[in-house]
């Protein structure tokens, strides 16, 4: 048996043990404690296959207090009591700086948590081993790996309706720590901290025009703010569904080197510099951060990354971007590989691109289905190498944040607005690689709403039935977006049955328009309202 695992189980073995004497040496009164001491046995849940589930609870014990196998308050008196534990973070501790960690709970166990406020870093229950010196370490252990895909470890609010807040405090790097941990499943859980600050707020240029709120970084106590919401690396199947990771300091989620991620039904909302970074290298473009395998999101929104958000009453904040040393992206990534899949997702408002995987190498493939992106200040959605974008719905409004009076505008520089030209679908062309957008609608307000750059004669950028419709660019009201185009490319471009409306030119040859616009528009009409008189003889 491993004494770690199973201390509460020896606990209530010793005090069976000390029982059964009292029986011997007290008669009456020792088959009484007896008869107490098996009924308290019999509602503790028994493990069955290897695993077991433990509770924690806002009215629980400590460790010593609790063995965490029951759902039941702590009865205020005793140790070892069938009870829960009174943090997650009791069933995770930090351990000491340096040290490994020692978690009560062990793969393939499940603790379920019930609806209420956690607090998790220094000064919360399970923090005994941490300093003051090192509070941003102080973060929960990671969880201990399955021991199998189909065991996972759980981590799960124990109601979906009413998830339990687990809040980050004292600088602490993360609220959930998945670093190393493999065969998991995290739900149901609201992931944030206690504060309005964000970390280094406009600290590198200083030039963000409205409120600047900086977390204190210099001295403890540093206040109840934490850096990311969940943080994970070499780590591989795992399911994220049901969580709220919103008004980090930080980043949303920090991840690298994963393999084989579910995400569904997941929110990453008003993080302060970034929503999901795929990208651990830290400065050093040598390092490893790839992740392999099929990383899938459906159902998810990922909006207003690169803002703050207040606390308690909530509202977005300081949104600031690249030039006023912000990051800004609602999900990006470093060099990577993998099967990239997202469905169902609004990705909206962050403050540089929207989903930017334009870094996949050319393992890699990138499938995005039903994607609604809009008001993302650089480009709605990146994407390379072999990759469909089907039936999405995008609004390329990307001047968004400089239009006084739109949530969260203030605070970001002109020049931010539109980066990379504020095309709608950024595409980065490979040699014997397609990249087909098709059926969705387009409209924007940036330079173009599909540009493919890169790429040899073998590279084909494909266009099939979209709807395009372009805008009055953000830098000249007088100029139309272009439809599609390609930059220092040789890529074949191959458009079928799209209607183009209001676009600098239909053809992607920027010089029968340039200077033109107004006879384009006409003509255009012209062309549109024959064709729907007499079909589009251009479906194929």
């Amino acid at each position: 048996m491993d004494s770690r695992r199973d201390s509460a189980v020896q606990r209530d073995r010793s005090v069976r043990r000390t029982h059964t004497s009292l029986v011997i040496a007290y008669g009456l009164v020792g088959v009484l404690l007896l008869t107490a001491d098996q009924a308290m046995a019999r509602t503790a849940p028994q493990r069955k296959q290897g695993a077991i589930t433990y509770y924690a609870r806002a009215d629980g014990g400590t460790a010593s207090q609790c063995n965490g196998l029951v759902d039941a308050p702590y009865p205020g008196k005793g140790e070892g009591q069938a009870c829960a534990w009174s943090s997650p973070m009791i069933a995770l501790p930090a351990p000491a700086y340096g040290q490994t960690a020692a978690p009560l709970l062990h793969g393939g166990d499940t603790l379920l948590i019930k609806s209420g406020s956690y607090m998790i870093g220094y000064g919360a229950p399970g923090a005994s081993n941490c300093n003051t010196g090192a509070t941003y370490a102080c973060t929960m252990a990671p969880v201990p790996s399955g021991p199998s895909p189909t065991q996972p470890t759980r981590i799960l609010g124990a109601d979906c309706s009413a998830p339990p807040q687990l809040w980050g405090t004292q600088r602490a790097a993360s609220v959930v720590n998945l670093a190393g941990s493999s065969n998991v499943e995290v739900g149901c859980l609201e992931i944030t901290d206690h504060s309005s600050c964000i970390e280094n707020h406009c600290g590198m240029s200083g030039t963000c025009a409205g409120e600047i709120n900086r977390c204190e970084r210099d001295k403890y106590p540093y206040g109840t703010w934490a850096e990311n919401g969940l943080t994970a690396s070499d780590s591989k199947d795992v399911h994220l569904h049901d969580l709220n990771i919103h008004g980090m300091a930080n980043e949303g989620v920090r991840v690298g080197r994963l393999t084989d991620w579910t995400m569904d039904h997941v929110r990453i909302y008003a993080n302060g510099f970034s929503g999901w970074d795929n990208d651990m290298r830290n400065g050093d473009k040598e390092a490893d951060t790839s992740t392999h395998g099929t990383i899938r999101f459906s159902d998810s929104e990922i909006g207003y990354n690169g803002c703050g958000e207040r606390y308690p009453a909530g509202g977005v904040y300081g949104c600031w971007g690249q030039n006023e040393g912000g990051y800004g992206d609602g999900l990006g990534t470093g060099p990577t590989s993998g099967n990239w899949i997202i469905e169902n997702v609004y990705v909206h408002h962050n403050t540089q691109d929207g989903i930017d995987l334009l870094y996949a190498d050319a393992t890699a493939t990138v499938t995005m289905k039903r994607v609604r992106a809009e008001g993302n200040a650089g480009n709605q959605l990146k994407i390379t190498g072999t990759a469909l974008i089907d039936n999405a719905n995008i609004t390329a409004n990307c001047a968004y944040f400089s239009v006084p009076g739109n949530v969260g505008a203030g605070d970001m520089q002109t020049s931010d607005a539109c980066r990379a030209s504020g095309d709608a679908i950024a595409a980065a062309l490979v040699d014997d690689h397609v990249a087909e957008v098709r059926n969705s609608t387009l409209t924007g307000q940036g330079g173009c709403l599909v540009m493919g750059s890169g790429g040899g004669p073998k590279a084909v950028l494909k266009l099939t039935d979209n709807s395009m419709t372009g805008m009055p660019r953000w830098d000249d009201p007088k100029r139309l977006s272009c439809g599609y185009d390609l930059y220092q490319s040789k890529a074949k471009i191959v458009a079928s049955g799209n209607r183009l409306q209001n676009v600098k030119e239909v053809s992607g040859v920027r010089s029968v328009c340039a200077g033109h616009e107004e006879t384009c528009r006409a003509l255009n009409k012209l062309y549109e309202s024959v064709r729907e008189q007499h079909g589009d003889s251009t479906k194929k």
